[in-house]
């Protein structure tokens, strides 16, 4: 039987793979693992639950929302608010944990669960197969006063507003700001925390029906902010996605930055601020080599990681590092927050251009993004992509004619048989040549064909 989890909690087709029952059942489960199990208070368990406003949150929200009840857990029903929102009032509340119904990026059809331990901590593996465990045995079904009470979390909002103003460096007045909610968790919290700061905020993709989110707006389809930060003459664009764990920008010509030039920009302020630690900042395999010469030359360290934000909060927590992130804009501050947060990304990134006085454009030249070429090799044995000598022997000879002005990157994919080719290099000419003489040598010495039993 396969594993439940996946990269990011549970997530699938709202009422294909993820039924009602499921939701229950994962609840009930949870209630004991980070309830019952973990509570040493003698008080009962309490747990906070948010979604994002998809259609099927509704049903989702109160399947979980029952299950925990049930089990004798105390709910605090925050409604419809960011995934980091809802880590914040796990450790804010110190509850014992905490419930997402979010499917991030994904388009509305699809939702997803996923836990927060006691302060807003993502859960590591073993705990995730431990709540997979408790789902064959028998729930935990307290009778009379023992079992939970489901009460509204009326100032859930305000409590992470109030949160995220307090982090500012800089106010914001003087800079005005386009802010792409994608339709999402993020618009009602987003602007208000904008404007609250001063900024002068034009807003869209925040009108969520429960059906349009993501839907051609936020970080995955940027041409409707480029358009609306031209249009008004702002002086930036930030967008969320659906859950606003992370944010990608747009300067003042429409131009996009990107997460790695973001945690350029961010890394180089805290440094100058004293606030890096060890003046390290940690990202994945998958961030451009351009931000590593930035960083080299500003003298900060970069620690790479495996591709997810769970790898670089591990990195960051066994470090004490301040700073990390992903190229796709998740974005974590470990003095603010447990993980990554688009809100408060777009916040700190305004507060930069509003504390130098420099438009986002000229901040984002720090670092020169190279050509970066990636090509998806199908129908091939990824086991053997670290073994098989020719296909080393093609790396060792790609990397060796890049040189120091580029890099190539060979990824087997976690879940299909397909080994992901990624070059770097000075000009796109070359990256594409480079990437896809590679991806033939991967097609031809690790054909599933050539595989025998």
């Amino acid at each position: 039987m396969s594993r439940l989890f996946g990269t990011d909690g549970v997530r699938g087709l709202a009422n294909g793979l993820l039924t009602a029952e499921l939701a229950l059942q994962l609840a009930q489960a949870a209630a004991v693992v980070l309830g019952h199990d973990r509570n040493m208070s003698g008080n009962r368990p309490r747990a906070v639950v948010a979604r994002d406003p998809r259609a099927s949150g509704e049903f989702l929200a109160a399947a979980v929302e029952a299950g925990l009840s049930s089990s004798g857990i105390d709910v605090y029903d925050a409604g419809v608010l960011p995934t980091p929102a809802a880590a914040y009032l796990v450790a804010d509340l110190d509850a014992d944990f905490g419930v997402m119904i979010s499917a991030s990026h994904n388009p509305a059809p699809d939702n997803g669960i996923k836990f927060f331990a006691r302060g807003g901590q993502k859960l590591p593996d073993e705990v995730e197969d431990a709540i997979e465990e408790q789902l064959a045995k028998e729930p935990y079904r307290p009778v009379g006063g023992e079992v939970g009470r489901i009460q509204r979390f009326a100032d859930a909002e305000d409590r992470y507003i109030v949160h995220l103003l307090g982090t500012l460096p800089h106010r914001l007045e003087g800079v005005k700001v386009v802010v792409d909610c994608a339709h999402g968790a993020a618009s009602g919290c987003s602007p208000q925390v904008f404007k609250t700061a001063g900024a002068d905020v034009i807003i869209i993709g925040a009108e969520p029906d429960g059906l349009n989110i993501n839907d051609g707006v936020g970080s995955t389809h940027l041409s409707p902010l480029k358009a609306a930060v031209v249009a008004h003459g702002a002086d930036l664009g930030i967008a969320h996605d659906g859950d606003a764990d992370r944010c990608l920008a747009v300067d003042h010509e429409g131009n996009e930055v990107d997460g790695d030039q973001i945690m350029a920009i961010l890394a180089l302020a805290l440094k100058e601020a004293g606030k890096l630690k060890d003046d390290v900042l940690v990202a994945t395999v998958m961030s451009n080599l351009g931000l590593r010469i930035a960083l080299r030359e500003a003298d900060i360290t970069l620690r790479e990681t495996g591709v997810g934000d769970r790898y670089v909060l591990e990195a960051m927590r066994e470090g004490g590092f301040s700073l990390g992130g992903e190229q796709s804009g998740h974005v974590i501050f470990a003095e603010y927050a447990t993980t990554g947060d688009g809100v408060l990304t777009g916040l700190q990134l305004a507060a930069q251009v509003a504390l130098t006085g420099r438009p986002l454009k000229e901040l984002a030249t720090v670092m020169t993004k190279l050509p970066q070429v990636l090509i998806n090799v199908k129908d091939v044995d990824r086991s053997r992509v670290n073994g098989d000598e020719a296909v080393a022997e093609a790396v060792a000879k790609a990397q060796l004619r890049l040189g120091d002005t580029g890099r190539v990157l060979l990824r087997p994919s976690g879940t299909e048989p397909v080994v992901r080719v990624m070059v770097e290099a000075a000009d796109h000419e070359t990256a594409q040549e480079v990437a896809e003489g590679l991806a033939q040598v991967v097609r031809t010495e690790l054909a599933l064909a050539l595989v025998t039993d």
